[in-house]
């Protein structure tokens, strides 16, 4: 892990003033994040999910939704791993700003798929040591950041963190199948948090950093459906390419705007 990481956010304030900070995208010094940077999760959002191999169903009907801003890869990539695991929490505001503009921009068509019915995003879960970790629960913030954009575009949204994850090995590093075995059982719906956050069947915006296999967004949707919730799809901030010659990582039509 990182050394700035493993300390508590007054420490790493502190070493901030006296060390020099770079851009985590490009490596620019004494810039927090360039605007080149910062430009790359300032995209449309884009469908990626044909790309995203576990999000396919067995009985063969489509995979559910999923949106993303950019490909994780080169400055995103530096982009995100400096704001999870280097202690970068600065990168917060501008994070959940890219989530809040694809919010606004998702708003007609979320609002058209569900027929006006509020929405309730729920952040992916991360476990206790990963919060612990990097002093928040940063995707939980990424949702407030979508809920937001979402009732700015006009949709009725609210933030739901229903969902809870039992401890498991962190993901990264792990392919496909044992991201999928490693996930298997591991998100669970918290007991009657549905029927407080919507007081009956809740249509359910999903919301994660990045989404590589699908393992734990199809985890996440699989709980939620079962009880008794209606995921009408996913956004993130980055989708890792998939391997030469297996299709685009990010689909070319970006989200209709109002």
């Amino acid at each position: 892990m990182d050394t700035l990481a493993r300390l508590g956010p007054v420490a790493r304030d502190l070493v901030r003033w006296v060390l020099p900070v770079e851009c985590p995208g490009c490596g620019t010094w004494d810039v927090p994040l360039c605007r080149t940077c910062a430009a790359t999760v300032a995209g449309p959002p884009v469908r990626c999910e044909d790309a995203v191999p576990r999000l396919d169903r067995a009985d063969g009907s489509p995979p559910t939704p999923v949106w993303c801003l950019a490909s994780y890869a080169g400055p995103v990539r530096g982009l995100v791993v400096a704001w999870k695991d280097r202690g970068r929490a600065d990168l917060s505001p501008v994070l959940r700003g890219a989530l809040a503009d694809a919010g606004t921009r998702l708003a007609p068509e979320l609002r058209a798929a569900t027929r006006g019915a509020p929405l309730l995003v729920v952040p992916a879960p991360t476990t206790a040591a990963a919060r612990r970790r990097r002093g928040a629960d940063l995707v939980d913030g990424l949702a407030h950041g979508a809920a937001r954009g979402l009732r700015s575009g006009g949709a009725a949204a609210a933030v739901g963190g229903v969902l809870t994850r039992a401890r498991r090995r962190d993901q990264v590093g792990l392919g496909a199948r044992a991201r999928r075995a490693n996930t298997a059982g591991a998100v669970r719906v918290r007991p009657g948090a549905l029927e407080r956050h919507a007081g009956g069947p809740a249509w359910v915006l999903l919301v994660d950093d990045v989404v590589t296999t699908g393992a734990t967004l199809r985890a996440c949707a699989d709980a939620l459906t079962t009880a008794g919730a209606l995921v009408v799809g996913a956004l993130v901030l980055a989708a890792t390419p998939p391997p030469r010659g297996a299709g685009a990582a990010v689909a070319s039509t970006p989200a209709a705007t109002s």
